[in-house]
This record gives structure tokens, sequence and C-alpha cells, in this order.
């Protein structure tokens, strides 16, 4: 009995401290058999207490008096399935007749509480079914990226999401996007995620880094073309809107619209056409809006205005010539000028990392959800890399990119390099990378010192 009492508490201690040390060695041990019977046991009734339920229909009443029984209680929906992941537990409910998917997603903060689990979101994947994943534990304190991913082309894996889940930037599906967040929020973390993702894959990459390149620079050799100055983005965003001319005439030449031509053979943007034809997809990062927007004379308004121009065109026209935008910044409102809202109106996809003031949220998440403005203002200062991310739709959710030093990213980018297309149309802007430095230079051989 003595020794069957020790290995109790060494059990005891060790489950312990991986809760405490890590709580996602701890769940793959313990927690997900425990939180699997508390669900299954507590399931009645925590639904019943929830709200969850409905009362037995009219016929069974019926029945039960009838055959003289006891009157049937209350059903809650059905458990189709229940899914232990590496994060948490994921359940596949069937709706009862008068049930609704907004009755779970309300009641997911009451059913976490229940359950002991750390978070519960819902989404329904068809009438009548309703998918709960639940989190064991903070996934974002720690961030650790699952070794598979569902990569595609123009698909990347960046963050993780509140609920266990991968977060991908997928270009096919939103196009554009907007990512803002104050200084030392993340957005350089999350940007060099993206460069990560995409440094493997066939696609051109093209930077535009008025922070005189200190950002994208150190991963010139994965650019097809760098800018680091208003003057060169403006000539380099104009020769891209050139491009996109060029292939949309690329594409009315090989549409070849007939009666015997099959409807799904009829091209309408790039991946359409035959792949020994199809163009080389870019995406396009702006990692400073506001200095392209920003302007002191007249001469630098009209640059500004040029670029704007350009901006707005590539954002409108762009995606079926295989040209995607991701803009960065601090702030993205209408005090940067006109045609900044008709921009903003292009970029489907918006995260917000942490902001400093409720209107910088609301310039992100104003006109598609409340409470995506209200989760972003809460996101603390010492959890960096944390954002609030949503679409058109409505949707939104907490994300936060793995952390990936300026190192890690330069590294990825060299290694791949080889995949850097040459795009004749922006070839005067291809990086003279043979003349990057590789080593640190003194201070005091760049400038003089000061007394």
């Amino acid at each position: 009995m003595t020794a069957f009492t020790v290995v109790v508490v060494l059990v005891v201690a060790a489950a312990g401290l991986l809760r405490w040390r890590r709580p996602a060695w701890y769940w793959l041990t313990f927690g997900v058999a425990l939180a699997t019977l508390r669900v299954l046991v507590r399931y009645s009734s925590v639904m019943d207490a929830c709200g969850l339920t409905v009362p037995p229909s009219r016929w069974r009443l019926a029945l039960a008096r009838v055959a003289n029984r006891d009157v049937p209680q209350s059903r809650p929906p059905r458990i189709l399935r229940i899914r232990p992941t590496r994060t948490g537990l994921v359940l596949r409910l069937g709706l009862r007749p008068g049930q609704d998917a907004f009755d779970v997603a309300a009641a997911s903060d009451r059913l976490r509480h229940s359950f002991g689990l750390y978070g519960v979101t819902s989404r329904e994947l068809r009438s009548g079914v309703v998918e709960v994943r639940m989190t064991g534990y903070d996934v974002l304190k720690r961030v650790q990226m699952p070794a598979g991913t569902d990569t595609r082309p123009m698909r990347v894996p960046v963050a993780l999401r509140e609920d266990g889940s991968v977060h991908y930037r997928d270009y096919r599906a939103v196009p554009h996007g907007l990512t803002l967040g104050a200084t030392e929020s993340g957005k350089s973390v999350y940007q060099r995620n993206l460069v990560a993702g995409f440094a493997p894959l066939d696609v051109a990459l093209v930077g535009i880094d008025c922070k005189q390149g200190v950002e994208l620079f150190p991963l010139a050799r994965r650019f097809s073309a760098l800018a680091d100055n208003p003057d060169t983005a403006l000539a380099l965003l104009e020769a891209l809107v050139a491009h996109m001319e060029d292939v949309y005439q690329l594409i009315r030449a090989e549409q070849r619209i007939t009666v015997d031509v099959p409807d799904i053979e009829i091209a309408a943007d790039i991946f359409d056409l035959p792949a020994d034809l199809r163009p080389v997809p870019i995406v396009v990062l702006v990692d400073e809006v506001a200095e392209l927007a920003l302007f002191a004379t007249k001469e630098d308004e009209k640059r500004r205005d040029r670029i704007i121009t350009a901006l707005v065109r590539l954002a409108q026209l762009g995606r079926a010539a295989g040209i995607y935008l991701e803009i960065c910044g601090q702030r993205f409102g209408s005090e940067l000028g006109k045609g900044i809202t008709m921009l903003r109106a292009q970029l489907t996809g918006r995260t917000a990392h942490r902001v400093n003031d409720e209107s910088s949220a609301s310039m992100a998440f104003g006109d598609i959800s409340p409470d995506a403005v209200l989760a972003a203002i809460q996101i603390p200062t010492e959890t960096p890399g944390i954002a609030v991310t949503g679409d058109s739709s409505g949707g939104w959710t907490r994300i936060r990119a793995p952390h990936t030093s300026l190192r890690e990213a330069v590294n990825i980018c060299n290694k791949h390099a080889e995949r850097t297309p040459d795009l004749p149309a922006l070839a005067a802007f291809r990086p003279a990378v043979a003349l990057l430095p590789s080593a640190r230079v003194p201070l005091s051989k760049t400038a003089p010192a000061t007394v």
C-alpha cells in the first residue's frame, strides 16, 4: 500500500509540474483523457444549465401518458463526434429542432467554465450541425506550429489561432490585406512569417520599405524588386501597373471564347492559363504605408497622389493578373489624404495587432465587427505578436505568429534564393544582392564621431 501511495503521489506531482511548466505535454499525457471524461459525464447537466436543451415533443409526451411513464426530460444536442486534438477537443453537435447555432455561440463562455477548459469557440458547419472547438490550455502563450500544415499555392501558414488551429493567409480567397499595429506590437514578425512562408514557393515578392529598407532589405535575396524611398516606390508601382496591363492582354489573347470550348477552359485570370504561359504571381509587401501618403511640399503631394492612385488600381484590378497587396502600417485612416479610404475598401483581409487607441482599431474592424474592435484594444502590451484577424464576412479570431528572428528569416530567404523569379518588367528594381554587406561595419567607418 505504501508503494502504491508513493506512485500516486509521484504521478500527481508530475502532472502538476507538467501543467505548470509544459501545458502542451500535460494535455497530451493527462489532460485530454480527463477533459474527455469530464465532458461526457457533465454533458447533459451542463447543456441544461446553459439553456441548450429543448422540451420533449408532443408525441413523446402523449406516448408517455399512454404508457403511464414518467414525463420525458428535455434533450440536449446530440454528440455526433468527439475528437481529441493536440490542443483540445472538437465536438460535432447535431442541433435539435428549434435550436440555432447562435445559441451555442452565445453560451460558449458558460461552457468554458462548466467543462473546466481554457477556451470554447463554435461555428456552424451546415444546417443543424455545429462544431465546438475546446482548447485545454493557452495556446497563444507559447506558440508551437504543428509540423504538418496544409500549404497550397498562394496559401501559407502564418500564425496559430486561439482555438489551436492554424491560421493561413490565402491570397486566392482574400487577395489583399491590411495589417495594423503600434510600435513593438509584432507586425514585423508577422511580415517575416509571410516572407518565410512564400520563400520556398513559386511566387515573386516585391517589397516597399521606406524606412531605408531596414526591415525588408536583409531578405533581399528572395525579393524580385525592392524600393526603400518614395521616389523609387512610385516608379516600382507604376511598373507593376504596366505589368498588370500586359498580363491582361495575355489573358485576352488566350480566352478562346468559342462554342466548342468548355466553360472550364475559358481564361479569366492567370490561374486559368496553361502552365507554360502563366505569369508568376506577385505579392507586394508595403511595410509602412504612411510614408507613402505623407507629403511636405507640392512636389511631394503630386508624387503622393500618383502612388495612391497606383495602389488603388492594383487593389481594384490586380487580382486577376496575379498581383496581391499586403499593406502594413500603424494607422490607416482618412487623415492620410484622399484615396486612402478607397484603398482600404479593397483590402478584404484585416489584421490588427496591439493599437494605442480605439480609432486605430476602428480603421480595421469598424465596418466589420464591433466585437473585433473591442478585442483589438484589449491586447496587453506584454504579449507582442497577438493580433485580431477578420474579413468582410464579419468573422474574427485572435491569432499569434510564432517568433521568427530576423536571422532565421534571412537564412530561409538565402536558402531559397534560387527560386527568386526574374521579372523583366521589374528588372530595374532588382536588389543588388552582391553589394549587400555580409559583415557588420564599425560605426567609425560609416559616420564621423560626434563630440
